[in-house]
């Protein structure tokens, strides 16, 4: 049986901002086998050590090209911080975002994540809009910090950065 999945999709303006946090680098393959959910969990293990956390309910997963049109991608597991910290705790690091403006959809738990991406991708085209990858970020995508990384059904909202 075939579901009609559908994401609606909207466009979103982010400002800057700063963020501390982990950061995993590894292939598709090596995600999906859970790379990236493990230090999402040591991310939440670890929230109390940020200092000048904003917005500590939601956590952010940045994802940018590791070497452009390879196989391995860079992803950050992070918070935002209101302010420039000092001193990062230790094995964290602190990224910086530019202001930009996003196509963001959610992704609801039964939804395919697969299917999620293809009906953001297919709706940036259908709007005219083309990616937009500056620093080479390919997407983020916000979390409730409370969900745990290892559910097989998560919630989610996709942002991808466009140029309009």
């Amino acid at each position: 049986m075939t579901i009609d999945q559908r994401n609606e999709a909207t466009l979103t303006r982010k400002e800057a901002f700063q963020a501390v946090g982990l950061r995993w680098e590894g292939t598709f393959a090596e995600a999906g086998a859970g790379g990236i959910r493990a230090v999402h969990r040591r991310l939440q293990e670890r929230l109390g050590e940020i200092p000048y956390a904003i917005h500590t309910d939601t956590m952010l997963g940045l994802s940018y090209h590791a070497v452009p049109g390879g196989d391995g991608f860079i992803h950050y597991a992070v918070v935002e911080v209101e302010r420039i910290i000092d001193r990062v705790p230790d094995g964290m690091v602190t990224i910086s975002v530019p202001d930009l403006t996003y196509a963001a959809c959610s992704h609801r738990k039964e939804q395919s994540i697969d299917q999620s991406y293809n009906n953001i991708y297919a709706w940036i085209k259908e709007q005219g809009y083309s990616e937009y990858n500056p620093d080479h970020l390919t997407h983020f995508e916000k979390y409730p910090m409370s969900q745990d990384p290892y559910a097989d059904d998560p919630e989610f909202t996709i942002m991808i950065p466009v140029r309009v």
